[in-house]
């Protein structure tokens, strides 16, 4: 468990670039170089947690730590990659807290054109991926026209819904490509399907009773959790879909300021590890309490234990569901929702907080060509992003 947690917190301290980028250390780290694990079993590993919702490096990372030790190794994992980012995130929630007014402050304005650069780069990448026909296009651009013409925070989750089953209709009759050889095998499970449905139905329960008790109990911590804990179990597609989501959660209802949240959202491009580390930043600096850096926490743990469920109910049943051409097609459909939600946060909240100005108009181009043309690190351009901002956009 202690060598678990060590290795993993060391990729939490140096995994920069995001959910894609870190699947590349992961292999450095336990299939060339330590080989906890061979290439079968990680490619199994990855497309596990690609076919389902939530933070698919975080739960890759899960799947590794249970492998190699068990229930003990799995927890290692998680704290050894998460701590890191989510200790960042939660300074730089003080530090925002200390900075005073934050209306003409110039690296804020930088901060926001980079989360403009990055969700328009995600955005262009997800389309890329996701809306290769006319049909799954359609389901993209008619669900950001959806999202942006209705003011109810509810509109995502219509989204991803009539996305799944637009998918489920057209898609479930194609044929399922074959898939070599049963790759689960090579993974210690240390349980079997009985323990996975006990944890697919507490994922279940847990997503249709936290609304329930939260509007009963008028409760803030309970009203907390559930939303966080929403935004983890819908999350397709890769981690910046948090964004959208948590806007609509945590900026409508007015417990997060526009501007704090768009400067967390460039900031936590900046620091190694997952984008989910968001949620700390964002519990911490919240109206509601719990806040602070017990707020910090709190939304931490609700916005990973649907991940966790979700991975762990899946394992023991991963062989036969990826063979279900009808789960395919669900998934096909969700994701091509999940670029419609992107699209419309691109517009509404990103563009319309960063761009007012052709200054910042400008810092955006530059920001996009060097994310774009130029390959560098999203960290970098975050950090050139507000020295720009604080050096042309003060005032």
């Amino acid at each position: 468990m202690l060598k678990t947690f060590l290795v993993f917190l060391k990729l939490g301290l140096t995994c920069f670039g995001g959910p894609i980028a870190h699947l590349g250390y992961y292999r450095d780290e336990f299939v060339l170089r330590r080989k906890w694990l061979d290439d079968h079993a990680f490619a199994d590993i990855v497309a596990l947690c690609q076919f389902l919702p939530g933070p698919a490096s975080s739960q890759i990372g899960l799947v590794i730590g249970l492998h190699r030790a068990g229930w003990p190794g799995a927890l290692a994992a998680w704290l050894g990659f998460t701590l890191p980012s989510a200790a960042l995130m939660i300074a730089f929630a003080y530090g925002i807290d200390a900075a005073g007014p934050l209306e003409h402050a110039g690296w804020l304005a930088g901060l926001k054109v980079a989360a403009l650069a990055v969700v328009a780069q995600a955005v262009a990448g997800m389309a890329s991926r996701f809306c290769t026909r006319a049909i799954t296009a359609g389901i993209a651009l008619g669900g950001a026209v959806v999202i942006l013409a209705s003011a109810s925070t509810l509109s995502q989750i219509l989204v991803l819904t009539l996305g799944a089953l637009l998918g489920w209709t057209f898609f479930r009759h194609e044929t399922v490509p074959e898939i070599a050889g049963a790759t689960t095998g090579r993974l210690h499970i240390p349980y079997g399907p009985r323990l996975g449905l006990v944890l697919a139905t507490a994922f279940l329960l847990l997503l249709f009773a936290l609304p329930i008790l939260a509007a009963a109990t008028h409760n803030s911590a309970l009203s907390t959790f559930d939303t966080f804990y929403r935004t983890g179990s819908l999350v397709f597609g890769g981690g910046h879909v948090v964004l959208p989501l948590l806007q609509a959660g945590v900026v409508h209802p007015g417990w997060v300021g526009e501007d704090k949240f768009l400067a967390g959202y460039g900031a936590v491009q900046a620091v190694p590890g997952p984008l989910f580390s968001f949620a700390a930043y964002l519990g911490a600096v919240m109206k509601p309490h719990p806040n602070g850096w017990l707020g910090g926490l709190w939304c931490l743990l609700a916005i990973y234990t649907p991940a966790a469920l979700l991975v762990f109910s899946a394992l023991p049943f991963w062989e036969t569901l990826r063979r279900q051409s009808s789960a395919r097609s669900i998934l096909k459909g969700a994701n091509a929702g999940v670029v419609g939600v992107l699209l419309a946060a691109l517009y509404r909240p990103v563009w319309t907080s960063a761009i007012h100005s052709p200054k910042e108009f400008l810092l955006a181009l530059a920001a996009l060509g060097l994310l774009v043309l130029l390959k560098w690190p999203p960290w970098l351009v975050v950090a050139s992003s507000a020295l720009a901002g604080a050096c042309f956009l003060s005032g």
